[in-house]
């Protein structure tokens, strides 16, 4: 690999102490992992060509939030003709949609589409409307089968995402198989439908068929003009709250974890994809854990909050399993069962509004 070649981007950073946002030129050096930053408006070195092994390629696309040593940049544009050949015909978005009928089986339907090279970058457990399940099926408001379809879609939670990879629309299509899962059994037996799906209906997830229907479709479920969009499911009953930390959302644990976590006996009620400043290095992932005498039962579940001692004393905890360190041990837990509405409530309510 060329030790030279260096992919730039113009990003920006919110100040606290000066209440201002500071932009930067950011270059990163694939082939050592080093970056180095420039200070757009005083035209001066930021930082010099550093090494810095957590952030990598796949990281580095318009519209993300990156840690730098501490700081949280958004990445606005590329920074030169040359980046944004390389990268910007590559990365593509689109919605991947579980519906009603597989939400039980969302833990391997996600561990799939991060096996296919995908990363999430949105995840949002809803409830629709009838007038936003309208709207989303606004391509079959001619067909005869609209009201079964509405019904259908309505009738519990979906887990809406934001999904990005190279030539994504095309991908995640070929993922979910053909439209009817009888059909995708015989043609497509590996496929989404084929595995979760029941028939023509009943078919597990969603993508959508081109670049414009994507773009309407993500705009739908999670709109840029500040609103909210469809609402969460959180219960704010006999709750409490887990929170998959970035470096297991990175390394592509959240199927795994959810999948563990239902098998465990556990509800998860409400889901939703977060960028909180107590985890800068990344998005986590919120959940509402329901259960009987939850907060407890479910701390036992997660273990001790060291990773080692949790594999000697605990061993099947979720700690054990998918953490690594005293900081990366994989997921947060309520400690006190008087706390764990507060925190479901900062989640689905504070954040969410």
């Amino acid at each position: 690999m060329n030790h030279s070649e260096r992919y730039v981007f113009i990003a920006e950073w919110y100040d606290p102490n000066a209440s201002l946002y500071r932009r930067y030129e950011l270059l990163y050096y694939p082939a050592d992992g080093s970056v180095e930053m420039h200070d757009v408006k005083n035209h001066r070195t930021f930082l010099k060509r550093t090494k810095y092994d957590d952030l990598h390629l796949e990281d580095l696309f318009i519209g993300n939030k990156v840690n730098i040593f501490s700081r949280q940049l958004v990445l606005l544009d590329y920074g030169d003709q040359y980046t944004a050949r390389q990268l910007g015909s590559r990365k593509e978005k689109t919605l991947a949609l579980i519906k009603p009928d597989a939400i039980s089986k969302a833990g391997e339907i996600i561990e799939i589409i991060n096996k296919a090279g995908f990363t999430i970058t949105k995840l949002k457990m809803m409830m629709l409307s009838r007038k936003e399940a309208t709207d989303f099926y606004i391509d079959h408001h001619s067909k005869p089968f609209l009201n079964e379809l509405i019904q259908f879609i309505t009738n519990g939670p979906v887990i809406a995402m934001e999904i990005l990879r190279d030539d994504a629309i095309c991908e995640w299509k070929r993922l979910l198989g053909p439209a009817n899962s009888g059909v995708a059994r015989a043609d497509a037996p590996g496929s989404i439908r084929a595995l979760f799906g029941t028939d023509g209906l009943r078919n597990a997830a969603h993508g959508p068929d081109s670049f414009a229907c994507a773009a309407r479709e993500m705009e739908l479920f999670f709109p840029s003009s500040g609103v909210c969009g469809p609402a969460n499911t959180a219960k704010f009953t006999c709750c409490t709250c887990c929170v998959i930390k970035p470096h297991a959302v990175s390394e592509g644990l959240l199927g795994r974890i959810l999948t563990t976590i239902r098998d465990a006996g556990f509800d998860v009620s409400a889901m939703q994809m977060e960028m909180v400043a107590e985890m800068y290095s990344g998005p986590c992932v919120a959940l509402e854990i329901q259960q009987t005498n939850p907060a407890k039962t479910f701390r036992e579940f997660c273990g001790p909050a060291d990773p080692e001692i949790a594999r000697h004393l605990r061993p099947g905890t979720l700690r054990a399993t998918f953490g690594k360190t005293k900081i990366q041990n994989a997921v947060h837990c309520t400690d006190l069962p008087e706390d764990g509405l507060l925190e479901v409530q900062y989640f689905f309510k504070i954040l969410d509004n």
